[in-house]
């Protein structure tokens, strides 16, 4: 018995229902309760044992109301965590408000949902690639109720019918695949049965360990979405070595306790769909949209075993005509969801993101549960003050939170110019750059110091340049006077080797002339002293070789018209040769050291 501001409840518990399908635990209760005080009451108590506390994911509950096919429900009740002295440590009571008083002599049927997580543990904790996943369940026999219940009835629905064990109880069967407990009659309050299910649960154990959903709103058209995921089989560790071609072979008796695929239930219309992780796009994932509905199947790059770990990006975009709309007082407000978009997962860590416009103003959160929500500031392209972020953080995330929560914020139409203007400025003021630049000189003085010291250092590099050419041509007389010796030695032509070493006394008389300005020219400079020197003896060396190479082709012409033999001509134009080879080495060098 428990009274409750006057009023003496009891509860005819017409119902409560198990899910262990899945890794996540649901439990649907409904309970009947009677006011049999003297007066009404307004609150009804609910309790939990503090481990199943602990991994209390969502709690809610609703008050039917008619029979039969024109029952309908209430809103949902508030909840709140209550405390009281006389009941058990180990227990955790939570409060619901009825939405109007329960009078005397009165009664009313409460559903009570609940929803909890990490409460299936794998036995054996580790199990090979061929081997079925085992998990045991414990829980109470009957409800824990801080009520007398006068009848209740207890079913665990199971995912398969094979059961290794379970707790046998008076009034305990097995059917295929449910288990039921009760009826019990009179169970007095806070009394507890333990029972433990050991049974076989191959459905993907799918723990998203943290998700980051970004949602960026652009008034210009879209909602962006991204979200990034840190996700892993949270069942039964895998033990061995994986062979993929086992689990290609025969996927329906290797790996049966993996996963390989996801299934996201995306908002409609969502467009620009991608998927990819650190290596790149991944392109195993099929996608099926309409107005209605768009539907991602996703395909990690390998099959997930237990304890295995994969992160990857989703990101989409959907219209903003979908989810941005004005409240009555001119404000605008996000209609979002808030959980993941994949199918039956935990989310052991959700932060969401909302990234309102540059220049939003007083954003509001409407959450229909308790989250822990803060501010950042973010800077995208073209912004100046940056835009306002609204975080959302909340932990042990289930399906049953993926429902739209508001963030209402105040927006000037004004603003949505800034952007445009920013960038026609940027372009204006770029081509008055252009125009600037075209019209107005930017040279150096011609009188300054550093002007002249570079036009005298520009004419030394030219009247260099210019001499080498010269030498180039003044070396190129020396191959063909060395040629017409060739020729007289082999055809004794004395007339064509006068007529080459005429032509060749032509061309070092022009270049000899040319050759004197530019030196004439170097000594002028200031700035050629310290090549000087070198382009003198260059000179000087070029025309020392010159006047030897003539004198041999005069000797050599000559004792081709005494007539003497090869020998002797050989042994008399030796002297010359020797020099000519030392003067044309130096002449060489120092080419080099002024081109350096």
């Amino acid at each position: 018995m428990s009274r409750r501001k006057g009023g003496k409840l009891k509860g005819l518990l017409l119902g409560r229902q198990i899910d262990l399908t899945s890794h996540i635990v649901r439990t649907s209760a409904s309970i009947r309760f009677e006011n049999k005080g003297s007066s009404d009451t307004t609150k009804v108590l609910f309790a939990l044992s503090s481990a199943q506390a602990e991994r209390l994911a969502y709690l809610a509950a609703i008050v039917l109301e008619g029979k039969g096919k024109s029952k309908t429900q209430s809103d949902p009740l508030a909840v709140s965590q209550v405390s009281f002295q006389s009941a058990p440590r180990d227990i955790v009571l939570y409060s619901f408000s009825l939405n109007k008083p329960l009078k005397r002599g009165e009664s009313a049927i409460v559903e009570v949902n609940y929803v909890l997580t990490h409460v299936l543990k794998p036995f054996p904790e580790e199990i090979k690639q061929s081997d079925v996943q085992l998990v045991v369940y414990l829980d109470n026999a009957y409800l824990l109720s801080p009520y007398v219940v006068k009848v209740q009835t207890t079913t665990f629905k199971l995912p398969r019918s094979r059961v290794e064990s379970f707790t046998k109880l008076d009034a305990s069967r097995l059917a295929d695949s449910e288990l039921k407990y009760g009826p019990y009659e009179n169970v007095a309050a806070f009394s507890h049965q333990p029972v433990t299910v050991h049974f076989e649960n191959n459905q993907p154990f799918a723990v998203i360990k943290e998700l980051e959903r970004e949602i960026e709103i652009s008034h210009w058209g879209n909602v962006y979405v991204t979200e990034n995921y840190h996700l892993m089989h949270g069942g039964a560790r895998h033990k061995g070595t994986f062979s993929r071609l086992d689990y290609q072979a025969r996927p329906s008796a290797s790996g049966v306790a993996a996963f390989n695929r996801l299934f996201a239930k995306l908002p409609p219309r969502a467009h620009s769909v991608y998927y990819r992780d650190e290596i790149g796009n991944i392109s195993t994932s099929h996608l099926r949209s309409d107005n209605k509905r768009t539907d991602l199947l996703l395909e990690p790059r390998y099959p997930l075993f237990g304890g295995w770990q994969v992160t990857f990006t989703l990101g989409y975009g959907v219209p903003i005509s979908d989810f941005l709309f004005y409240s009555k007082d001119g404000q605008r407000f996000l209609d979002f969801t808030f959980g993941s978009p994949i199918s039956n997962a935990v989310v052991d860590k959700l932060v969401v993101k909302v990234v309102l416009p540059e220049g939003s103003k007083d954003p509001v959160v409407s959450v229909p549960f308790p989250v822990e929500i803060t501010h950042e500031r973010k800077y995208s392209y073209l912004d100046t003050v940056g835009r306002t972020v609204v975080v959302l953080r909340k932990e042990n995330v289930v399906p049953e939170h993926d429902v739209h929560f508001q963030v209402y914020y105040k927006f000037n139409n004004l603003a949505l110019l800034a952007e445009p203007l920013m960038l026609v400025f940027g372009i204006f003021c770029f081509f008055i750059a252009c125009i600037a630049y075209m019209h107005f000189d930017f040279s150096i003085s011609k009188s300054s110091a550093s002007y002249q010291a570079r036009l005298q250092r520009e004419e030394v590099a030219d009247a260099i340049q210019r001499l080498q050419k010269v030498m180039n041509v003044r070396a190129a007389v020396t191959d063909k006077l060395d040629a017409s010796l060739r020729d007289l030695a082999r055809t004794g032509d004395v007339a064509s080797c006068k007529a080459a070493r005429k032509a060749a006394e032509a061309t070092l008389k022009e270049t000899a002339k040319e050759v004197k300005s530019i030196q004439e020219a170097l000594q002028a400079s200031s700035r050629a002293a310290s090549v000087l020197l070198k382009v003198d003896s260059l000179i000087q060396k070029e025309k020392e070789k010159q006047d030897k190479l003539l004198q041999k082709h005069s000797l050599t012409v000559e004792l081709y018209e005494r007539k003497l033999s090869s020998k002797d001509i050989d042994n008399r134009i030796a002297p010359y040769q020797q020099k000519l080879l030392v003067l044309t080495q130096e002449v060489s060098d120092l080419l080099h050291a002024i081109d350096d």
